[in-house]
């Protein structure tokens, strides 16, 4: 930029500030001229720049969380209340200034989460500091025009900066509508040498920016009506540069690899953190990842669940704000289920078993005959049946191996058909069986920690290893412990709209015992695994199974057995219906909601 392009410039501004009014003399009450968000190491304050004699009066509102200052004794000087250009900066997300009422002016600050925060009052500012977890930019409500350095200025007769507000103090060359809250800039380069452009940005936005030994380059780019943050970081990205706010608010700019040489050269700090409801060991693994790369550190002390925290002097603040805001209460959620498990059988027998004979031709098998050739009142073996060889005649037996066990009825009816005995056995039993199981299991657990709780019996089981037999040697054999009842585990997690996410696993079991062949034991299972969301206090059915049985036998004589009305005269028939119901039903109940510890 040559000599006189910058005279030239500097002529405009001049006549800009000379045409412009005088400033409105300030009411006899207090004013409230300018808000600015501006970094220091390690924390952000919040400047309201104040004439006059104020009152404040701060105060903390949550769902969403914003602190609120109220200036009582104060006016805008604004003829429209400023707006916030939406950058987050250090957790603040938005911040609104506005006349609450007639001699109060309400700022409000919307944060990402609860912060601890000091607030002191001086003569002409009202400061509101708290930890910051990185540098940012700075933001105000109006900069002032006559800080405008015509250096950053472009070849072309077009080019210009932007200021966000108009305010009290003198205005820029161009001013844009009231409602933008941040500087813009509309602005060409053509081949600019970076010092110059860097000056432009250092007076457009009141700052101090200092480059690095060393930088050195030409600039040439078009900026249209953009926030001079944006512009400032793409104009150091397009040179490979990078900015960092300095002790004291200054702003270097330099190759990343000298900034963080300089960041080497910081004196580093150690302090202890007290943790309060959570384990210190699970905190430091989440600070580890924000701390200064091989100069940071942080061991945990299990003894007394303590932080020991070792980082730069400048961001060991925001590095133990970061650690408080994890350490928070955990809420506590009560768990109740019902299960329910009905297991019913029902079962009808019915039979009928025939035998015919005479006294001298029989099947020894269902009737004992008496023996006349042994002692008084002895009978045949039942395995010997007696056959007449010499004459015509004929026995038999019908459905002689069916049995009903435990048959609640027994009948039997003889009669005589000539020299011929005719013997009926009817047996009948209809049983019911009911099993209902019901438990109501109770269990409080904390957020995002498993809970389980076992009600039954360990049961012995034994195992037996025949390969390990060998001449002469028993096969060895160990005794194994099952664990059988009704088992509930739930790991639950309260969500941030009082909801409660849980992993549910049931279980109802039983041992039932093999008599066939000495077999041992089997275990009868149902089991329910499933993930749900519920409202507090709202019961959910998780598990609804029914099993139904049915199980028909019939044997009996042939051809008329299968005659109708009467076929069951000459049958075993049998009937087995089972049904199992299980129904699971959950209710969680949130104890006590976590809250950001706020007293560290």
């Amino acid at each position: 930029m040559t000599r006189l392009h910058r005279l030239t410039l500097a002529a405009l501004v001049l006549a800009a500030v000379t045409a412009r009014p005088a400033p409105a003399a300030p009411a006899v009450e207090g004013q409230v001229v300018a808000v600015s968000l501006v970094p220091s190491p390690g924390r952000a304050e919040l400047i309201v720049h104040v004439r006059g004699s104020v009152n404040v009066r701060d105060f903390m509102l949550s769902n969403p969380f914003r602190l609120v200052l109220d200036l009582a004794g104060a006016t805008l000087t604004t003829p429209a209340e400023p707006i916030y250009d939406g950058v987050a900066r250090a957790g603040i997300v938005n911040i609104r200034v506005k006349q609450y009422s007639p001699g109060i002016v309400r700022v409000v600050l919307e944060l990402d989460r609860e912060r601890t925060y000091t607030v002191e009052q001086d003569g002409e500012a009202v400061r509101v500091s708290f930890g910051a977890d990185q540098t940012f930019l700075a933001w105000s409500t109006g900069m002032p025009a006559a800080s405008l350095n015509s250096a950053a200025a472009s070849t072309t007769t077009e080019a210009s900066y932007l200021a966000a507000m108009p305010s009290s103090r003198p205005a820029p060359v161009r001013a844009v509508p009231t409602q933008r809250a941040e500087p813009r800039i509309t602005v060409t380069w053509d081949k600019a040498d970076i010092n110059d452009v860097i000056s432009g940005f250092s007076a457009l936005s009141g700052r101090t920016i200092i480059l690095g030994k060393g930088v050195t380059g030409t600039i040439t780019a078009e900026i249209r009506d953009k926030p001079w943050s944006q512009a400032f970081q793409a104009i150091l990205a397009s040179q490979g540069l990078s900015a960092q706010e300095m002790p004291g608010g200054i702003i270097r700019v330099d190759a990343p690899q000298t900034l963080a040489e300089l960041d080497s050269l910081e004196p580093l700090e150690t302090s202890v953190l007290r943790i309060n409801y959570s384990q210190a060991g699970a905190i430091a693994a989440s600070i580890k990842g924000i701390l200064t790369k091989n100069r940071g550190n942080v061991v945990a002390d299990t003894g007394t669940n303590s932080l020991i925290v070792t980082e730069t002097k400048s961001r060991l603040r925001s590095v133990i704000d970061f650690a408080k805001g994890l350490d928070i209460r955990t809420p506590q959620v009560s768990i109740q289920a019902k299960i329910i498990f009905v297991d019913r059988t029902d079962i009808e027998q019915l039979g009928v078993k025939y035998d015919l004979g005479s006294k001298d031709q029989f099947f020894n098998k269902l009737i004992q005959r008496p023996d006349p050739n042994g002692e008084p009142g002895a009978t045949y073996p039942p395995n010997v049946n007696i056959i007449d060889l010499g004459g015509n005649t004929v026995s038999s037996i019908a459905n002689a191996g069916a049995e009903i066990s435990q048959s609640a009825i027994d009948l039997i009816f003889s009669t005589a058909l000539g020299g011929f005995t005719l013997t009926t056995f009817l047996s009948a039993l209809e049983r019911v069986e009911l099993s209902d199981v019901q438990a109501e299991p109770l269990i409080t657990t904390l957020d995002n920690k498993k809970a389980d709780i076992l009600v039954g019996e360990e049961v012995p089981v034994r195992i037996v290893d025949y390969s390990s037999a060998g001449a002469g040697q028993q096969p060895r054999s160990t005794v194994q412990f099952k664990q059988t009842g009704i088992r509930l585990t739930v790991t639950p997690h309260v969500t941030n709209n009082r909801q409660v996410l849980m992993s549910v696993y049931t279980e109802r079991s039983r041992v039932k015992e093999l008599v066939q062949a000495d077999l041992g034991y089997t275990i009868e299972k149902q089991t329910t695994e499933n993930q749900l969301l519920v409202n507090d206090g709202e019961t959910a059915v998780i598990g609804g199974l029914t099993v139904t049985t049915v199980q028909r036998n019939r044997s009996g004589i042939p051809l008329l057995s299968s005659l109708p009305l009467i076929g069951a005269l000459f049958s075993f028939t049998s009937n087995t219906e089972q049904r199992r119901d299980l129904i699971i039903l959950i209710t969680p109940r949130i104890v006590d909601e976590g809250e950001p510890n706020g007293s560290n």
